[in-house]
């Protein structure tokens, strides 16, 4: 069983894991090889989808995670963690619906959708990376 100090590295490796699953996606599709950008793209919400569940599992059991970083830092860590963090409540429902205009077969409106869905997405997953690293290793409380 892991541990709750564990948790936070989980979170930050299924979040970048999701964002190679993304960015494999992205590769695949613009190969037009389908099979492979449809299974990147379950891989990728699979990820989140455990990372989602990890992630309130951890805070409802630990609490606010405090920064601790002074100086140049703390105006970069907010700024991250303000855009990451309404984007990242957008990029849910973006990805279901996404995912579930593809799975209906309905490819015009799912590369419609996918083209904001896409960007934001992979955004949310590197800056959720980075806050990880900015929060439990380059300025720990």
């Amino acid at each position: 069983m892991i541990e709750l100090k564990q948790m936070p590295a989980l979170n930050a490796s299924l979040n970048g894991l999701a964002g190679v699953f993304l960015l494999a996606g992205y590769f695949f599709i613009r190969r037009k090889k389908i099979s492979a950008h449809r299974a990147c793209m379950i891989a990728a919400i699979s990820c989140s989808t455990l990372f989602l569940s990890s992630y309130l599992y951890y805070h409802f059991h630990a609490g606010t995670t405090r920064f601790a970083g002074e100086g140049w830092s703390r105006p970069l860590y907010f700024t991250i963690l303000f855009t990451h963090t309404p984007l990242a409540a957008v990029v849910l429902p973006l990805a279901i619906v996404t995912v579930t205009r593809a799975f209906q077969g309905n490819f015009a409106k799912h590369r419609k959708i996918a083209r904001w869905t896409w960007p934001l997405w992979m955004y949310v997953s590197v800056t959720g990376v980075l806050i990880y690293f900015m929060l439990y290793q380059w300025f720990p409380g």
